[in-house]
């Protein structure tokens, strides 16, 4: 690729044309105390080996989540994954194709991508599902989005058990498109009467369920509730394995069903990428953003798959694109379709089985230490507890005996000061008994 340098010209011309005067004024909105004053103290040159050396000694900080007992989670889980996976991704066929832009020609990345989409349909009890998105955040903002469109109305009510993440994706897309949210406020204990904020403007009702603090949600009643009023049910999940046990939201009236699959196929990462999932009804689909893989015949009667829909504005006029996310997350896409097909419908039961059993023991000890007290009525494989004192500092003396003992819910709620005593934690079959033990020892020590 070329470099292409701008003349002082180019820049005053741009500059003049977004209305700031100088360079300095694209970072106004950065704090003043964030803003380097100069350059990084950092030597001028050193060996490869002395810049390897140097970087793993800072790695070495950090504390992996393989590494000892682990129950964090909150969007993102940590799981066993096969072997298999690893080994089939790594295929020079797979992990170097790219965005089919040609798509009829890259028949296998079409082939696995529609039986991704058949496995989110299946499991989310949904008519058609799109070959992926970002991640569970934006397929959220992307549903909202799309209910607006259907309902052709602008409001949005968020259940007060939403993801905060979640929440504040939604809230910035919402922003930018000057639409309106009611958001309930936070919800540990899932008593909110969400029905009571639908009205005759709402386009959408966005509920998590499982929720960011575990509960687990009728939707049933709200979806009725919401098409009472003409409103779409935006269902949302962050953990992909309870599908194997809960009642998928199709089943329970969902019109739009977005969630995250990083726990099939996925390790945990620093902020990704991870893999969302967005399905839908069939006569929605017009409207549903990123792609979808089709199947049909070739001329010669011969089994092929298409792109049957591609609805960005690379594809079609800019004013129709439902959606400006330009490629799929096909890789891991691929990671989370290999280890469901390894799994199958009954591993998939049985995984979520254990989870839920893991969970279930690491509950009912944690509940036996004075003072703690498990929220939840009903959780999948993540409850929230609460604890006599402030959680985070908790959580700190925790990790320096190697245990990461879960979210304090302070850490995404920093202005709620009665959240504070609040700890999520979440327990999956990567979860022995030995670490289930030395947590709960350790906490009731710390306590």
């Amino acid at each position: 690729m070329r470099y292409l340098p701008h003349t002082d010209q180019d820049r005053a011309e741009m500059l003049a044309a977004i209305g700031v005067s100088g360079i300095d004024d694209l970072f106004a909105g950065v704090p003043r105390d964030k803003l380097l004053g100069g350059l990084l103290d950092l030597p001028r040159r050193k060996t490869e080996l002395e810049v390897t050396r140097t970087l793993r000694a800072i790695s070495r900080k950090n504390h992996a989540a393989a590494d000892g007992p682990f129950f964090l989670g909150a969007g993102a889980y940590r799981h066993s994954v096969p072997a298999a996976v690893d080994h089939l991704i790594q295929r020079s066929e797979f992990l170097t194709s790219y965005t089919p832009y040609q798509p009829e020609i890259a028949q296998g990345t079409l082939q696995y991508l529609f039986e991704f989409q058949t496995q989110v349909a299946n499991l989310t009890a949904m008519e058609v599902a799109n070959a992926s998105m970002y991640d569970g955040s934006t397929a959220a903002g992307e549903g909202v989005l799309m209910a607006h469109r259907v309902t052709k109305r602008r409001k949005a009510v968020l259940s007060g058990g939403l993801h905060p993440q979640y929440r504040d994706v939604i809230a910035t897309l919402s922003d930018l498109a000057e639409d309106r949210l009611a958001v309930l406020p936070p919800d540990p204990m899932g008593a909110e009467d969400i029905i009571a904020a639908i009205d005759g403007e709402t386009s959408c009702v966005v509920v998590q369920s499982p929720s960011f603090y575990g509960q687990l949600t009728d939707l049933a009643p709200i979806a009725e509730a919401a098409h009472r009023h003409g409103a779409l049910l935006v269902a949302v999940f962050t953990e992909v394995v309870s599908l194997g046990l809960v009642e998928p939201p199709g089943a329970q009236g969902a019109d739009i069903v977005v969630g995250e699959g990083q726990g099939l196929g996925n390790p945990l990462g620093f902020g990704g990428p991870y893999v969302g999932l967005f399905a839908t009804r069939a006569k929605y689909v017009r409207q549903m953003p990123g792609r979808l893989a089709g199947e049909t015949v070739d001329a010669e009667g011969r089994r092929g798959f298409v792109l049957t829909l591609s609805t960005r504005e690379q594809h079609i006029r800019r004013d129709k694109a439902t959606s400006n996310i330009c490629t799929n997350s096909g890789l891991c896409a691929l990671a989370f379709t290999i280890h469901m097909t390894l799994l199958g419908e009954l591993g998939l039961r049985r995984l979520a089985e254990a989870n839920h059993v893991r969970a279930c023991r690491l509950a009912e000890a944690l509940a036996g230490i004075p003072a703690v007290e498990v929220l939840n009525g009903s959780f999948f494989n993540e409850f929230t507890v609460r604890l006599p004192r402030a959680a985070a500092p908790v959580v700190d003396a925790l990790a320096k005996e190697g245990i990461v003992a879960g979210l304090p819910v302070s850490r995404l709620e920093p202005g709620r000061p009665e959240l504070a005593d609040l700890l999520v934690v979440a327990a999956t079959e990567t979860a022995i008994d030995e670490d289930m033990a030395r947590f709960t020892e350790a906490l009731e020590a710390v306590l």
